[in-house]
């Protein structure tokens, strides 16, 4: 049985050149990165080469950039420093109705501190309105939080208009770009950001390693005490092979990502045009337009996501229902009821990502087989006429 997979929003396969470029600092260049002595210098200066590699990919400078585990440790590490170090300041953060866990859960724990968090709603496409934003500040506001682009529905926001705002008041802004770095053009000025936040995983690196952009003179408090690694602002033995990793897959999403994204995008259409003329009460999730190159979304009437996703692997078909973050959980997208979606049509909602190796003869099987799948799910479905 052929096995397709569908879901690069959730992590991609590591490119081979990536790991071609990571080995030998397994074995052969094995030192720690901290140690004045060759083996360890011979680390560091790879280290220095992504970081230098990292920052030129984002429009910033090497000293900006700081390596961490990945984009949950980046988000984390952004809201707590910046509560943190400014907590004399103010004690109000704005985010959105439709961020990852990894930001939502912290603003949670830091509500319970004595945060004021506003979260923002966004309109049926998942679009944030930066004049919602503007009227959210207050005098003390300290940080704004939105997501480049959404890992469930793949709209991406406004956010070099939201950052303009934030400048012009004097607060900090952070963007979660885990989903869009590597996959459409990104620049930290031209965005407006004082930190974003990325995961190697998402654009064919390996796992456990992401990076923080910390625009120069911005304040934000150390996150893992212990030695003085990353400026002592984040400690612990350097991951030189995943930071090297890390590296050469930007370096390969530099020199793939317009082509890739043109393919991607043939494809996605391809799935918007053709599946709601092969399925009835099939509904398009997401901003039509505003949308990143690889991501469809659907929500499909009267039956449930899960199911679907239990037929579609067995003919081998990986796909999602939304975060794989949130995969074991029988809720609802928090997402999808943000654009307005009913329970029950939210419950029907199915993800397909696709990627570097994705052919169009995947999306051919795909086509031919998922309404099978859902004639099949309906005619067993209570709900069903």
């Amino acid at each position: 049985m052929e096995r397709i997979y569908l879901d690069y929003a959730a992590t991609t396969p590591c490119d081979p050149e990536v790991l071609k470029a990571m080995e030998p600092y397994f074995f052969e260049k094995f030192g720690n990165a901290s140690s004045i002595y060759s083996f360890g210098q011979e680390a560091r200066k790879a280290i220095e080469d992504a970081r230098e590699f990292t920052a030129s990919f984002l429009g910033a400078r090497p000293e900006e950039i700081v390596f961490t585990s990945g984009g949950t440790e980046s988000n984390n590490f952004c809201l707590e420093g910046v509560s943190s170090a400014l907590e004399k300041k103010g004690n109000h953060i704005i985010s959105t109705a439709i961020e990852h866990h990894s930001i939502s859960e912290p603003l949670v724990s830091l509500e319970k501190k004595g945060i004021k968090i506003t979260l923002v709603g966004v309109d049926k496409y998942g679009l944030i309105d930066p004049e919602d934003i503007k009227k959210s500040l207050t005098d003390k506001t300290i940080l704004i939080s939105v997501m480049h682009a959404n890992n469930e529905i793949g709209t991406i926001q406004p956010i070099a208009e939201i950052g303009k705002i934030a400048r012009e008041k004097g607060v900090y802004f952070h963007t979660d770009a885990v989903q869009a770095t590597g996959h459409i053009p990104i620049n930290v000025n031209e965005l407006n950001v004082d930190f974003l936040s990325l995961s190697a995983h998402k654009f064919y690196g390996p796992k456990g390693v992401g990076a923080l952009y910390i625009r120069k003179g911005s304040r934000l408090a150390r996150f893992l005490h212990g030695g003085d690694q990353e400026r002592g602002l984040r400690a612990s033995t350097y991951n030189t092979p995943g930071i090297v990793g890390l590296g050469k897959a930007l370096e390969l999403c530099r020199d793939k990502m317009g082509e890739q994204a043109s393919f991607e995008i043939g494809l996605r259409d391809k799935l918007i045009k053709e599946l709601p003329n092969k399925i009835t009460e099939v509904y398009l999730n997401g901003h039509p337009v505003k949308r990143l190159p690889n991501n469809v979304n659907f929500s499909i009437k009267y039956i449930e996501g899960e199911s679907i996703l239990l037929n579609l692997d067995l003919l081998g078909i990986a796909c999602s229902t939304g975060s794989a973050c949130t995969s074991s959980s029988l809720e609802p997208s928090h997402v999808l009821l943000a654009t307005g979606l009913s329970h029950e049509i939210a419950h029907g909602s199915l993800r397909i990502t696709l990627g570097r190796w994705t052919k169009e003869r995947d999306i051919d099987y795909f086509l031919e087989h998922l309404p099978k799948i859902v004639q099949k799910l309906r005619s067993m479905s209570p709900l069903y006429e």
